[in-house]
């Protein structure tokens, strides 16, 4: 038995194999969308802001609760177990959204080739480790050493 893929034209897109599609066809034969990966990292953008509103909203609220915003107390509260995971998840989110928006007016504001490139591996560079020494810094606190 063969099948054939039903290739109509709806009124907004294309109705493929019973799904509507907004794709044009050459973009779907070749897999990308009008920027490749524009609406992943549109998503992506607005995911980590998302995350970063109920992160920060939580990383507000306990400095608030906190009983003296002293040297003792801070470290106390990043020794809490909960708190040094969701201050690690703020600290990498943090990094991945900054990221992704000067990711964006590097890609938008830069023109030269090189320069464009070189600008986008030392803000991923610099991304990365901002991140990775956020995440140790609140592990030796949050361990006590």
């Amino acid at each position: 038995m063969v099948r054939h893929r039903i290739f109509r034209r709806g009124h907004r897109g294309i109705l493929v194999g019973g799904v509507m599609s907004l794709r044009s066809p050459l973009g779907r034969v070749l897999g990308l969308g009008s920027a490749k990966d524009g609406t992943d990292h549109w998503w992506a953008q607005r995911v980590t802001a998302v995350a970063l509103l109920l992160l920060g909203g939580w990383f507000g609220y306990s400095l608030v609760r906190l009983e003296s915003q002293t040297y003792l107390d801070v470290i106390r509260f990043i020794g809490q177990p909960l708190n040094a995971v969701l201050l690690a998840l703020l600290s990498l989110t943090l990094a991945y959204h900054s990221y992704l928006g000067v990711q964006v007016v590097i890609e938008d504001y830069v023109h030269a080739p090189g320069t464009k490139v070189v600008s986008l591996l030392l803000s991923r560079f610099a991304h990365v480790f901002v991140a990775i020494a956020a995440v140790y810094a609140i592990l030796i606190i949050g361990t006590g050493r």
